[in-house]
C-alpha cells in the first residue's frame, strides 16, 4: 500500500507547495516531499502576498517542518532563503500547536508557552522588540496557553481563563484593546471572557465567547470594510462586538480568511460565511460582499473550514475537499484556473484527509 503523504496545490512561487519545484502554480494536489501523514500532527500555511506563501508542519517527534518563502525568516531555519522541500524549524523540540500569519509564525509549547519567529516591524513576535529573527523567540508575559492564531502581521492567544491576548500591528484595531497603537507585547483583548475559539483574519479577529456547540456567540473585532465583522456594519471596531447569528443551531467552528469569514453550526454542520466576496469566496453563488453571516447553499456536513486570501477550502464528512472563490493559481485543485462562486471538488483522490490550512494572504491550500 502505498505511504500517504501530505499534498499541496496552488501558487508555488515561493515553493510553498514543498515538492521540490518552482513551478508557478500547480491546479491539481502535488505531494510535500519527506512528509508522511501518519506523522503530520497539525498544518498550517502563510502567506503575504499573492506571489508569497509558506507551510508549517508539526509532527510526532513534536517538532516543526517548514518550507516556501523565508524572506524574514518565518521559517525558523536560522536563514533568510526560501526552500522548496520542507526542513526543520530549529530549536525547538516541544511544540503542541502551531500558526502561520503573513511573514512570522508562532508554535504552542507543551509549558504552554508561545515562540515566534520572522518579520517583527510591527511587534508581531511579542519579545517587546521589534526586530526580525530567523529563529523561534520567547513571547514575553504569556502562560498557560490553549490555542494561539496568527494574522498577517498580528498574533493572538487565548489562555485557559478564557480570556484572548494580542500583540503587532493594531492600525485597524486588530489587538481589540481600544486603540490603534501596534504592542511588540501582549496585552488583553477588552472585555472578552469565557472565549473557546479563535481564528485570525489578515486583519480581523474572531472569537466564540462559550462553549462551542453549546450557546457560543461569536465576536469580532478589527478590519471590517468589507463586512468581515458580521455585524451589519462596515465599520471598522477597536473592541470586540456581536457577529449577528443569522444562523440556525449552535456554532461549533469559526475560522477567518484575508478579509472574509466562516462559521460551521448546528447538529447538519451547515457553513456560513461573510465579508469580502470579490471572487466569490463565499461560495454563495454570488460576488456581493456580505455584512451579515450568509448560508453556502446545499453544504452540509463541514467537519473543517480554512480561508485564504481569496478562496475557502472545506473538509466534508464523506471525505471530499470542496473549494470555492479565486483560482488564478489553481488553489481550488479542480484542475482549472478559473474561479467559482460555488463549491468545486478537488479532482486529485485525497483519502483519509483530516487537516485542511490555506494561508490568509496567500493563494495555495494544503491537506492531509
Amino acid at each position: 500500500m502505498t505511504e500517504k503523504r501530505l499534498k499541496a496545490w496552488g501558487n508555488n512561487r515561493s515553493g510553498q507547495l514543498g515538492d521540490g519545484t518552482w513551478t508557478d502554480f500547480r491546479t491539481t494536489a502535488t505531494t510535500v516531499l519527506g512528509l508522511t501523514s501518519a506523522e503530520v500532527v497539525k498544518i498550517a500555511a502563510g502567506g503575504a502576498g499573492p506571489a508569497s506563501g509558506y507551510g508549517l508542519a508539526l509532527l510526532t517527534d513534536r517538532t516543526v517542518q517548514s518550507w516556501g518563502a523565508n524572506g524574514a525568516g518565518q521559517l525558523g531555519d536560522g536563514s533568510v532563503f526560501s526552500h522548496n522541500a520542507p526542513g526543520q524549524v530549529v530549536n525547538l523540540s516541544n511544540a503542541t500547536a502551531i500558526a502561520a500569519g503573513g511573514t512570522h509564525s508562532l508554535a504552542l509549547l507543551d509549558d504552554q508557552t508561545v515562540v515566534a519567529w520572522g518579520r517583527n516591524n510591527y511587534g508581531q513576535l511579542g519579545n517587546g522588540t521589534n526586530s526580525d529573527s530567523s529563529v523561534p523567540v520567547r513571547v514575553e508575559g504569556l502562560n498557560k496557553v490553549i490555542a494561539i492564531a496568527a494574522g498577517l502581521n498580528h498574533s493572538l492567544a487565548l489562555r485557559e481563563d478564557g480570556t484572548v491576548w494580542a500583540w503587532g500591528y493594531n492600525i485597524n484595531g486588530q489587538l481589540g484593546d481600544g486603540t490603534s497603537a501596534s504592542r511588540n507585547v501582549p496585552a488583553p483583548v477588552s472585555g472578552l471572557t469565557g472565549v473557546s475559539l479563535i481564528a485570525a483574519g489578515a486583519d480581523h479577529n474572531l472569537a466564540l465567547v462559550g462553549p462551542a456547540g453549546s450557546g457560543g456567540v461569536v465576536m469580532g473585532w478589527g478590519y471590517n470594510a468589507t463586512g468581515q465583522l458580521g455585524d451589519n456594519s462596515t465599520i471598522n471596531r477597536y473592541t470586540p462586538v456581536k457577529t449577528q447569528d443569522t444562523w440556525t443551531g449552535e456554532v461549533t467552528k469559526i475560522e477567518a480568511g484575508c478579509n472574509h469569514s466562516m462559521a460551521v453550526t448546528g447538529t447538519d454542520n451547515t457553513l456560513h460565511t461573510w465579508g469580502q466576496n470579490t471572487s466569490g469566496q463565499l461560495g454563495d453563488g454570488t460576488t456581493d460582499y456580505r455584512i451579515t453571516p450568509v448560508p453556502v447553499p446545499g453544504l452540509k456536513n463541514v467537519l473543517l473550514v480554512a480561508g485564504g486570501r481569496e478562496h475557502t477550502i472545506t473538509l466534508l464528512g464523506d471525505n471530499t475537499v470542496r473549494s470555492w472563490g479565486a483560482n488564478g493559481s489553481g488553489q481550488l485543485g479542480n484542475g482549472t484556473t478559473t474561479e467559482s462562486s460555488t463549491p468545486v471538488t478537488t479532482l486529485t483522490a485525497l483519502t483519509g484527509v483530516d487537516k485542511i490550512a490555506a494561508p490568509v494572504g496567500g493563494d495555495f491550500s494544503l491537506a492531509n
